[in-house]
């Protein structure tokens, strides 16, 4: 499948992201890719070893005479987000994504495309087999389960990886190169809630948000798009007035994207359905106004069910939770007054569920400080103390502190003159990349990062501009050549 990849440019870098295209690799489920990119660099006579988590490193000799260079690690992630569309059936456990070109854009059918993190690790793995690359010793790291937990880089390996500089290829703007990033935490909150048999006048209804464009929750979370689960929970809190009670609730399905729909089983009195609906329907399109602009595709709708559930919440515990989940924080906290235009703090409501009785939020929250994370958190904990509920804070991991001054970026700001023209912008991002773990298990490194332009990552509308793809390869090359030339091994 997805055989036209392999007639774009460059060719190299599209024939691996093929493979990656056709080998499902969801995270938790990068083996079956491991063990391809292990026979491949066999096949390429490449040292490769794993460490204790699983991450994969696979490494390169330096071209005669370069022995003496500064040791390049060339980092990206395995796995990819895992979104399809509610009406498109797609196991990302065992079907390939596929793929097609539209108007200089690469998508995917109904699902995420996965160039995050694909095209950077195709990317390494087309650098490791290029015979006319000039090059020091070089090091592609390639670290598991980034979208889920950054568990491959917390768990990384100490005093495993030997190269002085660090290339991650993980970011999503051409012309652009990052220095920083956000640290962030999972706030976990969980609660086993009372339930009760629905009484004889009650019947049960589904509540459905969809239609939402969604986005990734660091890069997109300032755009003022919709987030599925605090747009249910407002209407569902508009519902209280017909008597309500939740039975169930499933929205969002990881909790670094942005939610793109939510679905609530509730039963209510029989005599009030028909004001409800009217009411969804009012709402429905007081959200679109909202959202104009933004989010244009906005749906609501309220479907009466044959079967009425065994069990649905105690009338107060269903008022609490939706009190709670209203009053919870969410979206943009505080912008950076030291870095002007990126966000400082934000958490995502990603994923909340209720089933039999058993409620299960996690949110993700971001920060440029690591004390920030801790005191959203902890709001979070006060908050829903409040219902008696559990918080615990999940898979923290720190922020990467900006190092304008330094050579590497000096020698990309130079190449990206030479090479496109233009001075590229230097940025912090406020998503999470794997550069502030790997800075504090590696404080010796230099690090930057750099990438084509992705944009509708963590969702269906993910797409890359094949035109920045080429940009991107012309500058990675051209950077690891400096840095194996005889100024470069004089001055690191």
């Amino acid at each position: 499948m997805n055989e036209h990849l392999e007639q774009l440019a460059p060719q190299p870098l599209w024939r691996h992201f093929r493979t990656l295209c056709n080998t499902p690799r969801p995270s938790g489920h990068e083996a079956r890719l491991v063990a391809i990119l292990e026979r491949w660099a066999e096949r390429q006579g490449l040292a490769h070893d794993r460490d204790d988590f699983g991450n994969l490193r696979i490494r390169k000799p330096a071209s005669p005479g370069r022995e003496a260079a500064p040791g390049v690690i060339l980092q990206g992630h395995l796995d990819m987000v895992a979104q399809a569309n509610a009406d498109h059936p797609h196991d990302f456990t065992r079907d390939p994504i596929e793929t097609y070109v539209d108007a200089g854009w690469l998508r995917a059918r109904h699902t995420t495309l996965g160039a995050d993190n694909g095209l950077g690790v195709a990317a390494a793995l087309a650098i490791l087999e290029d015979g006319t690359l000039v090059h020091g010793p070089l090091e592609a790291l390639f670290t598991l389960e980034e979208e889920t937990s950054m568990g491959g880089a917390l768990q990384l390996a100490e005093n495993w990886l030997e190269g002085k500089v660090l290339l991650n290829l993980d970011s999503e703007d051409r012309g652009e190169v990052f220095i920083g990033c956000a640290g962030g935490a999972d706030v976990v909150v969980e609660a086993q809630l009372p339930m009760s048999g629905p009484g004889a006048d009650e019947v049960a209804v589904r509540l459905s948000l969809t239609g939402l464009v969604g986005g990734h929750s660091g890069i997109d979370i300032h755009r003022g798009r919709g987030n599925a689960n605090r747009l249910l929970v407002r209407v569902l809190r508009a519902l209280e007035a017909y008597d309500i009670r939740l039975v169930s609730y499933r929205g969002g399905t990881l909790r670094n994207a942005l939610p793109r729909e939510a679905f609530a089983t509730l039963v209510l009195p029989a005599d009030e359905v028909a004001a409800a609906t009217n009411r969804v329907a009012a709402l429905e399109q007081e959200l679109r106004g909202e959202l104009a602009g933004v989010d244009e595709k906005l749906a609501l709708a309220l479907t009466p069910l044959e079967a009425r559930p065994a069990q649905a919440l105690h009338a107060h515990a269903s008022g609490m939770l939706l009190a709670a989940l209203n009053a919870a924080p969410y979206g943009v906290e505080r912008m950076s007054s030291t870095v002007p235009g990126v966000v400082e703090t934000s958490n995502n409501l990603g994923v909340v569920s209720l089933d039999e009785g058993r409620f299960h939020l996690c949110a993700l929250v971001r920060s440029l400080r690591d004390s920030a994370v801790s005191a959203m958190a902890d709001r979070f904990r006060g908050l829903f103390d409040l219902i008696g509920a559990r918080t615990r804070v999940e898979h923290a991991y720190p922020g990467w502190t900006p190092a304008p001054d330094s050579d590497l970026l000096a020698r990309f700001r130079r190449l990206h003159r030479q090479q496109v023209g233009s001075e590229p912008a230097v940025k912090v991002i406020h998503a999470g990349l794997e550069c502030g773990i790997l800075a504090g298990k590696y404080p010796h490194l230099e690090m930057i990062s750099f990438g084509p332009s992705i944009r509708g990552a963590h969702s269906p509308d993910e797409r890359v501009e094949l035109s920045s793809v080429e940009e991107f390869w012309t500058l990675l090359r051209a950077l690891i050549e400096d840095l194996a030339d005889d100024a470069a091994v004089r001055k690191i």
